[in-house]
């Protein structure tokens, strides 16, 4: 991963975020800032004017940072089932659903040098850029269950075995009110944004589940869990799938005794790909429009760890839609009303996008 000071989209809250996580609410360095304020010599000059109410305020921070600690502790065993597993990632193969272009280009790039492993792109367009090694494309509608079990066929002939990765990356938009979409549009939104990843599991599940070794990644989006006006389809398509993907993790235990296959969700904001073409997507503070390779980066560090995991890009933009539905009705409606005028058409082309549908 590159080292920068700043994010690709430059400062925002997130960096705010992160920092207050690795000083103020890290408990370690709290508790020690604690400790030298509580047992220092009252002249000593680093101490602060009011040592007692500074004190207060670190106890408190010390408190959140523990709380926050063992909540994650407790979260990420939960969601592993409080087993790890082992993965060797050149012999790892991966599926990614949509790699030609878009999030899925920059996952493939990312994964073929970081990982190593046999990747296989399923997508109906060729890829726009020079496969590395150890990657092939397939053409392939995901949206047909004969079409992905040719395309399976010819992975296991190419790669000599069965995926153990599958990332449901794939997703279009027709950004509309209601009445603008068509039957068309609907229907295509949920064939590839939500049964595809059914006809996927279906083809590719069976083996990961009889090794209980594997991993699926959901690429889903925070207009999964906050509905945009204008884009109630798209939304309610993305809801569908996050609601697949909660499923699938508590059935792999409960019904096909496969505890060690990994399940991952992401649910990007919005960034700068084809799929933002009809609108003009939220760039503010809180939720900056990302780069491609930023939402990438995400879901390869998460599956290079080998856990199951839930990751919001980005983490404040997605705090508040993943938290929406226990907020104040008065709180929920207004933030969705706003919402409307980011879906808005756009004046002209926008510049990331480089090709016509």
């Amino acid at each position: 991963m590159p080292n920068r000071i700043l994010p690709r989209e430059g400062f925002t809250a997130d960096v705010i975020g992160s920092i207050l996580r690795q000083t103020v609410f890290d408990p370690v360095k709290t508790f020690l800032t604690i400790l030298l304020f509580q047992y220092a010599p009252p002249n000593a000059r680093y101490l602060p004017r009011h040592r007692e109410t500074v004190l207060k305020w670190l106890r408190i921070a010390f408190a959140l940072g523990v709380i926050r600690r063992v909540n994650t502790f407790l979260g990420r065993r939960a969601i592993n089932r409080g087993i790890s597993d082992e993965y060797d990632w050149p012999r790892e193969i991966i599926v990614v659903t949509g790699g030609s272009n878009g999030f899925g280009k920059e996952q493939v790039l990312m994964l073929a040098k970081r990982a190593r492993s046999k990747i296989a792109i399923l997508d109906v367009m060729p890829p726009d850029y020079v496969l590395p090694g150890g990657v092939r494309f397939f053409k392939c509608d995901i949206t047909s269950s004969d079409a992905i079990a040719a395309a399976a066929t010819d992975i296991r002939r190419e790669f000599g075995g069965d995926p153990t990765i599958l990332i449901n990356n794939a997703g279009i938009i027709y950004a509309r009110p209601i009445l603008e979409n068509t039957d068309r549009e609907i229907q295509k939104m949920f064939e590839v944004n939500t049964l595809s990843q059914y006809k996927l599991l279906h083809q590719f599940l069976p083996a990961i589940v009889r090794r209980n070794h594997g991993m699926i990644v959901t690429v889903a989006s925070q207009g999964g869990n906050c509905t945009t006006p204008g884009m109630t389809a798209y939304c309610a398509s993305k809801a569908a799938s996050i609601n697949l993907h909660e499923g699938l993790a508590s059935e792999l235990v409960t019904r096909y005794n496969a505890p060690r296959v990994r399940t991952v969700l992401v649910t990007p904001a919005f960034a700068k790909t084809f799929v933002t073409r009809d609108l003009i997507p939220e760039d503010s503070f809180l939720s900056p429009l990302l780069e491609p390779e930023t939402v990438a980066e995400a879901v390869v560090d998460q599956v290079l760890k080998a856990e199951s995991g839930y990751v919001g890009v980005s983490a404040t933009a997605n705090w508040f839609t993943f938290n929406l539905r226990s907020m104040p009705l008065w709180y929920q409606t207004g933030l969705r009303d706003r919402l409307d005028r980011t879906v808005q058409a756009p004046g002209k082309r926008h510049s990331w996008v480089k090709r016509d549908e």
